[in-house]
């Protein structure tokens, strides 16, 4: 049984429409690759599906059962965590801080009720969580708007994996990062899957998805219009579904 599956979603924006009917499954430990052009919908599925957009129309379940995801805090309490494009990360705050941002953890008694965070606790388990990742911080301590941009990706991939315990949504993850960088991300993809986590994947690079997905669903034109395993597909398939290149040479 898929973990999350969305049902015939709809969502217009003015005359645009862009998911028509479109659906979409989540499978427990495994990197689920989510693909097509510019404007095929992939995005907006992620938005609703984490919450930060509502649909005008079908059905989303969660284990079998109908819900509704009115808000972000909807999805994470189902333990779904997302990791957009622009990262969401504070960059005057240090990795720690970015990591429990939002789950500060308070100190004991008085000082904690007076606002103190726990700044020690806090440390250990981002040692803990970016050691078990193979996520290469550079430093604990310095603004994360100082580091690069595969270790600010990182933090983001890290943070994400902290607090998930069901699904990550992970918005083109590589997009700018260099060969090192983004054989890093990679690897820590691999890993979140590796601990039972469904991870969505969407990515323009063909030759990633088919190294890190077990499974790639395709989009185009506001609709999911095929799903491959990995194993079993190629380049060429991927992209002459997507750009409906196979379509024409059936007809």
């Amino acid at each position: 049984m898929a973990i999350l599956e969305a049902r015939g979603i709809v969502r217009t924006y003015g005359q645009v429409v862009a998911l028509d009917e479109a659906d979409f499954t989540v499978e427990a430990g495994e990197v689920t690759a989510l693909i097509g052009d510019n404007g095929a919908g992939k995005s907006t599925m992620i938005k609703i599906l984490s919450g930060t957009e509502q649909p005008e129309g079908g059905t989303i379940l969660f284990k079998g059962k109908e819900v509704k995801l009115s808000k972000p805090a909807d999805a994470r309490n189902l333990g779904i965590e997302t990791v957009f494009q622009d990262l969401a990360l504070c960059p005057h705050l240090d990795a720690v801080n970015n990591l429990y941002l939002g789950r500060e953890v308070k100190r004991k008694g008085l000082l904690g009720a007076l606002g103190f965070m726990n700044r020690k606790e806090m440390k250990e388990g981002s040692v803990g969580a970016f050691s078990e990742l193979g996520a290469t911080v550079r430093t604990l301590t310095e603004p994360v708007g100082s580091m690069s941009g595969g270790q600010k990706q990182s933090i983001a991939v890290a943070r994400s994996a902290s607090w998930a315990n069901e699904i990550i949504f992970l918005d083109e993850p590589t997009a700018a990062l260099g060969v090192v960088q983004t054989k890093n991300v990679l690897e820590m993809v691999k890993r979140v899957r590796d601990r039972g986590i469904g991870v969505v994947f969407i990515s323009h690079s063909m030759p990633e998805v088919l190294q890190v997905s077990d499974r790639v669903q395709v989009m185009r034109r506001g609709r999911r219009v095929a799903v491959y395993k990995t194993s079993e597909t190629s380049l060429e398939e991927l992209v002459g579904t997507m750009t409906g290149a196979l379509d024409e040479e059936v007809a």
